[in-house]
């Protein structure tokens, strides 16, 4: 299967247009038409409908695997060129946000650091496809076990920081005054779905053996600030690295006493650090 067939489809069925997607690849409407006719008679089906342009029953087969294939192709550029280059004096590191604790931003080189706050999944891909030297990904875990990532690329993993979980809550919820709190005893309460700033619902509801944790209301940004005064407020409850929930202004953090998790930060990188990248890692790990 030739990837750049398969790019052409991925773009077209993402845009639900031949027209538009021919204009962001640069190719002419007539290019991506023949790319997508060679593609589906490689494969022997139909991928899309014409009028409306939408991807058949084996067309979203192959959107399954399409974005898992294609992450594999830009990582294992991304490796041989890391392999050949120069190492640059400056740093790219993505994170999560609450990945971003003190101990992380005071070990950072004084200059040349570019920092870029992305959504959990992205974390590893962007190390991965060589956007980010390094990456911070964060999330609930048993004590000393390493966090599930997707499988984007053979990535290099470090545990660099464990905390406690607590629920943030307002400081007049009935629960506030608890020493503890068990997660399968909220499990009705109204909770805040905040994928990017905190911890994902999905995790929390795994985290919990299952249980409704249906959202009252969804934040579909990265700035956990807004995310601990929406919880202040009153719009619901949300889980948090104690680091973090502590101290927020009209909210209480209550520690979580059942399951036994904690909130796991994990430094990504691929292939050996070089430069600027090394010395971070030796920083958070004390490698050599």
């Amino acid at each position: 299967m030739d990837p750049h067939l398969l790019r052409t489809y991925v773009t077209v069925a993402r845009l639900a247009s031949f027209s538009e997607a021919a204009r962001e690849l640069g190719y002419t409407q007539s290019a991506v038409s023949q790319h997508i006719a060679a593609l589906e008679q490689d494969l022997g089906a139909p991928l899309l409908t014409r009028r409306p342009v939408l991807p058949t029953a084996a067309g979203d087969r192959l959107l399954e695997h399409a974005g898992p294939l294609l992450l594999r192709l830009d990582a294992a550029r991304a490796d041989v060129v890391r392999m050949a280059a120069v190492p640059e004096q400056g740093l790219t590191l993505a994170a999560t946000p609450t990945a971003l604790h003190p101990h992380v931003l005071a070990a950072l080189p004084g200059a040349g650091v570019t920092l870029r706050v992305l959504a959990r999944d992205s974390v590893p891909a962007a190390v991965a496809t060589g956007a980010a030297d390094l990456g911070l990904v964060d999330g609930p875990a048993a004590p000393s076990d390493p966090l599930r990532l997707p499988d984007v690329a053979p990535l290099t993993a470090h545990g660099v920081g464990e905390d406690t979980l607590a629920v943030l809550l307002p400081a007049a919820h009935p629960l506030a005054r608890r020493p503890g709190l068990r997660l399968g005893d909220l499990a009705d309460a109204r909770w805040l779905d905040a994928p990017d700033a905190g911890l994902p619902l999905g995790l929390v509801r795994a985290a919990a053996g299952g249980g409704a944790f249906r959202p009252a209301l969804r934040y579909d940004g990265t700035d956990v600030r807004v995310l601990t005064a929406l919880a202040a407020a009153g719009h619901g409850l949300t889980l948090l690295p104690r680091a973090v929930a502590d101290g927020v202004p009209g909210a209480v953090a209550v520690p979580l006493t059942e399951p036994r998790i904690v909130h796991r930060t994990e430094l990504l990188y691929a292939g050996a650090p070089r430069g600027a990248a090394a010395v971070l890692v030796e920083r958070l790990t004390g490698r050599d």
